[in-house]
Parts: C-alpha cells; sequence; structure tokens
C-alpha cells in the first residue's frame, strides 16, 4: 500500500503544486491511514470500503485527535483516494461517502490594539537580535503575513522605496502586499543596524537571519514570538498566526472592505476570510453590553 502513498505525494507536486507544509500533512495523514489499513489486512486499494474508512476515522477518536484534525485526515484522505480513482488504481470514491465530524466554530485570538503596541515595543534594545525581532514583528503585523511567508522572504522580495514586499503562499501563488511607513522604517533600521551583523559568512538571499547566520526557521520566530509577549506583559498564549488574525481584524474594524483583505491575506476562498466579520460582530456586541445603559 505504500507504494501508492509515493505516487499520490509526486501527484500533489506535479499537478497541484502544493506547499512543502502542506505536502507534510498529507504525508503524515494518509502514511497514517495506510499503516491503519494493514493492520486490518488490508494491502490493496480495491478492497477498501467506506466502512474501513469510518472506522480510521473512529480510531482517531479514541486516539484523541480533535474533530479538526479528523477533519483535516479525512480530507487527505479523499483527495488520495480521489487520486487512486484518476489514475484507474480502484473505481469509486469510498471517502465521498463518509461525512466530516462536526466541529464547533472557533474563533481565533486576536490582541487588542494596545497589547499589539506592547508586544512590538517589547524588543526595546539596540542588540542585532533586538533589532531583527522588533522589524519581524512589525512586518508580521503590517502585512498579516504567515509565519512561514515571513521566514522565507528574500532581500529583493521587499521593495522599501515602493512599500511593497513580493511573497509566495500557499499553493505557490504570489501576491503583492503593502508595507506601511512604521514597518519600512524597522526595516531600514535592521538593514542598517543589525542583518550585517548577522550575516556572518555574507551573501546570504534571506532578509531574516539567526544569531548564527542562517535563515530563520518557524520554530525560532515561534519562541521569539513567546519570549517577547512575556516581557510585554501579554498572558494570552499567542502565536505568530496571532498577529496576522489581528491584522485582519483591525483592519476590517476600521471600515477596510473584506475583498481587499482577502487579497492581502492570500485567502483562496472569500468565505475564509469572512470569519474575520464574525469577530467583529462579537467585539461590537461586548461593547454594547458594556457601555450601552439598557443593554
Amino acid at each position: 500500500m505504500k507504494q501508492y502513498l509515493d505516487l499520490f505525494l509526486s501527484y500533489l507536486v506535479v499537478e497541484k503544486g502544493l506547499s512543502d507544509n502542506t505536502l507534510e500533512a498529507y504525508h503524515r495523514d494518509v502514511d497514517r491511514y495506510l499503516s491503519f489499513l494493514l493492520r486490518q489486512k488490508i494491502h490493496e486499494p480495491t478492497r477498501i470500503r467506506p466502512l474501513d474508512i469510518a472506522s480510521f476515522l473512529a480510531w482517531l477518536k479514541e486516539s484523541g485527535l480533535a474533530p479538526r484534525s479528523r477533519a483535516r485526515a479525512l480530507s487527505c484522505v479523499r483527495m488520495f483516494h480521489r487520486f487512486l480513482e484518476i489514475e484507474n488504481h480502484c473505481e469509486g470514491n469510498p471517502a465521498s461517502l463518509i461525512d466530516a465530524p462536526r466541529m464547533v466554530a472557533r474563533l481565533p485570538i486576536v490582541l487588542s490594539c494596545r497589547d499589539v503596541e506592547l508586544l512590538l515595543s517589547a524588543p526595546s534594545g539596540e542588540l542585532p537580535e533586538d533589532v531583527r525581532d522588533r522589524a519581524m514583528l512589525d512586518l508580521l503585523y503590517a502585512t498579516g503575513l504567515r509565519v512561514s511567508e515571513l521566514v522565507s522572504l528574500k532581500v529583493r522580495e521587499v521593495n522599501r522605496t515602493a512599500g511593497f514586499l513580493l511573497t509566495c503562499g500557499k499553493g505557490g501563488k504570489e501576491r503583492l502586499v503593502p508595507l506601511g511607513e512604521t514597518a519600512v522604517a524597522s526595516l531600514d533600521g535592521y538593514l542598517a543596524k543589525a542583518r550585517l551583523k548577522l550575516d556572518k559568512k555574507g551573501g546570504s538571499d534571506y532578509l531574516f537571519l539567526s544569531r548564527l547566520g542562517k535563515p530563520m526557521s518557524r520554530q525560532a520566530f515561534w519562541n521569539i514570538i513567546k519570549k517577547r509577549a512575556h516581557q510585554a506583559g501579554i498572558a494570552k498564549n499567542i502565536s505568530p498566526h496571532t498577529l496576522r488574525h489581528s491584522f485582519a481584524t483591525h483592519l476590517l474594524e476600521n471600515g477596510a472592505d473584506l475583498r481587499s483583505v482577502q487579497l492581502m491575506l492570500g485567502h483562496a476562498d472569500l468565505s475564509t476570510t469572512q470569519i474575520y466579520t464574525h469577530i467583529t460582530r462579537e467585539r461590537l456586541k461586548k461593547i454594547h453590553e458594556e457601555f450601552h445603559p439598557r443593554a
């Protein structure tokens, strides 16, 4: 069965152009699915039935996986069976008959404008790492980039004069995102004072570098934002994605239209962006309840 996984991953690269992170998720979920089938003595795709897929999902639930994780796994399994059907390895898609687990809508964590200011001000020193962290946080909040997009930025992809950067998002789709004056000023300071000191070997294409002169990793930046949030006295359990959520929410709260926010976030579907309109509605309700005399 595992031979089909290799063929499937090659198909995703060639036909779908998926990112490395998405490929990792497909590999993990489908590999777990195939391992489960092998334990059930199922060795051929033609022998897989809807009941086998339902049993796999039940096993995931018993293993403690959340509904969202199980829904993602089912999505991967459906794509895998669609591939098997397209390539004539089996007839039909047994996964198409399985309903996704029900999920309770979960609103993302969003920082207030005050907390954002506290976080962005946390790296106040002038050490190269402080200047770099300040620039990274300013840029993340100014653009709403995904953390993978932030750490993979090249120097040439940022046009400070024009005030735009070029990033490659999910599915290899490029988009232009405006920077804003504050982020440009932070980047100017970082490039003038800190980056040359961090680029120990010289000649690195990457914009943000670790203290060892290597490209910044997602895990390293995750640790940075946790450290800076602690310094700022922010009690919320935040991640790099929290600034992306805050970016979108604050834009909508201040009158930006949904379509523009969608383009800046790089969402393929407008419905993905609409979660932020729900957040702003909830915020308005809280304000009304707090301040209206007859709420």
